[in-house]
């Protein structure tokens, strides 16, 4: 087993290492999306109130625009070799980047738990147990995956987007053999507010990625190209994200309760009963395996990547890294457990919270990364709080503070709706808000750092920073 664990955590992957096609972050990415939480996700646009044809268009507007930001950062993995949260080092701080940090952990926390709800219950009626067993069977099978690491990950993704593709094709057909789709289509009524929840629901299923997605495409050889990885990571997550999610807006405006109350064994009752039904039933937990081995496996990087800022730690050993994955396994396992009879809604709430943390970071990453540092980053100083960086950078995360609370006002949640939600209708507009703010603030105040230009980029004598290439 030690043999096949990867070695690398937080540290430069050196070019000999390096291997791989762009075209692994399509199958990666179409595999991590196909799959029942993406088809709830969907679903939610209609069980909220929105009606087929709009909500349609607004996932696809959210996936396309939530995709790109997310693809941006996909980008920066063959470029650095570094997974995506310590590049956060540049922008906050060696030891700062722990603030967004410790909001990422959450985040991963709460999907894993999230898609183990669901995927427990495909596990349970697979093996003829109760939920809480099933839900702990998949928790332990996730922890063993995400601790042998990146090669077992593409080889899971490659597989997950053929079989769960070819399910998906069955399940669609099964529905319009079953279903009016003229009908359904036929009652199209247009509501803002409506719309704009599709928009943001599948907008924050693609950026709650960006904090991880470099991690997956940091073993590409350097020379791989910045557009083919964008192009390539945007197209497999759309397409997934975009799939399944319809498949749950025609479920969810057909079968009503019928959804609602049990997703996943009326998803699986599409295809069929006995064998089939177990083939479902397969399928289902797969999918989720996918992208919980993602969600394990970028907790654990980002946890590693907050606590090393203070240690000085670049490597970990196979044993450090099990505790670290077993941490946020339990920690996800937990959270399931507690939370798996109101899944539905607290999921709503779940993904439309956490748009409103990272999208300030995105913002604050891309602008750095694409407009300020130019593609290029000091590898050795992101590892030094005396270093260029620093250890604390207080710009930054003042400029992170203000995009957080520039949202408030156009927040709309369960537990917290902003004064302006109600004049534009009640849609949630907070991510865009998000977006803008931070990037147009952290701009104005970064682009005179001296500091962040790396040695020798304006001579053509001078060497190129580690871990970039040559001018």
């Amino acid at each position: 087993m030690a043999a096949v664990v990867e070695k690398h955590s937080i540290d430069v992957v050196p070019d000999s290492e390096r291997h791989g096609t762009a075209f692994n972050q399509f199958t990666l990415w179409l595999g991590a999306n196909l799959h029942i939480t993406a088809v709830v996700t969907g679903a939610l646009a209609v069980v909220f109130g929105g009606d087929v044809v709009w909500s349609l268009l607004g996932l696809v507007l959210g996936n396309l625009l939530g995709g790109a930001v997310m693809a941006l950062h996909s980008a920066q993995g063959p470029k650095l070799g570094l997974p995506q949260m310590i590049q956060s080092r540049a922008q906050f701080g060696v030891k700062g980047a722990v603030v967004p940090l410790l909001l990422v952990i959450l985040m991963y926390v709460g999907f894993f738990a999230s898609g183990t709800v669901l995927a427990g219950q495909a596990t349970a009626r697979l093996t003829h147990t109760a939920d809480t067993t099933g839900i702990i069977v998949f928790a332990l099978v996730t922890g063993v995956v995400a601790t042998v690491g990146y090669r077992v990950i593409h080889v899971l993704g490659r597989v997950a987007s053929v079989v769960c593709a070819l399910a998906f094709v069955y399940l669609g057909i099964r529905l319009f053999d079953q279903v009016d789709v003229g009908a359904l289509f036929s009652d199209a009524h247009f509501s803002p507010p409506m719309f704009l929840l599709a928009v943001s629901l599948s907008a924050s299923w693609q950026l709650a990625f960006g904090p991880y997605v470099a991690d997956y495409s940091r073993y590409l050889p350097r020379t791989t190209s910045g557009k083919a990885t964008f192009w390539w990571t945007l197209a497999g997550s759309a397409l997934g994200s975009q799939w399944s999610m319809a498949f749950g807006v025609l479920v969810a405006a057909s079968a009503g309760d019928r959804f609602v109350d049990n997703q996943v064994g009326y998803v699986v009752s599409l295809g069929g009963a006995g064998l089939a039904a177990s083939f479902f039933y397969f399928v289902i937990a797969l999918g989720k395996l996918t992208v919980n081995v993602l969600n394990t496996y970028g907790g654990f990087m980002s946890m590693v990547t907050g606590i090393s800022g203070f240690r000085g730690q670049r490597e970990l050993s196979r044993r450090g890294r099990a505790v670290y994955i077993g941490t946020i396994m339990v920690a996800g396992t937990v959270v399931a457990l507690a939370g798996k009879d109101s899944f539905l809604t607290s999921f709503k709430d779940f993904l439309l919270f956490l748009l409103t943390f990272f999208t300030p970071w995105s913002a604050i990453n891309l602008v750095d990364y694409y407009l300020i540092s130019r593609e290029r980053y000091d590898l050795p100083a992101l590892f030094d709080p005396d270093g260029r960086y620093g250890a604390w950078r207080w710009d930054a995360l003042v400029v992170y503070a203000v995009g957080l609370l520039a949202q408030l006002p156009f927040l709309a949640t369960a537990f917290y709706t902003g004064p302006l939600v109600g004049p534009l209708g009640g849609a949630d507009v907070s991510w865009i808000v998000g977006l803008v703010v931070p990037a147009a603030l952290y701009w104005l105040l970064a682009r005179g750092r001296a500091s962040d230009r790396p040695p020798g980029e304006k001579t053509e004598d001078s060497p190129a920073p580690l871990g970039a290439p040559a001018p």
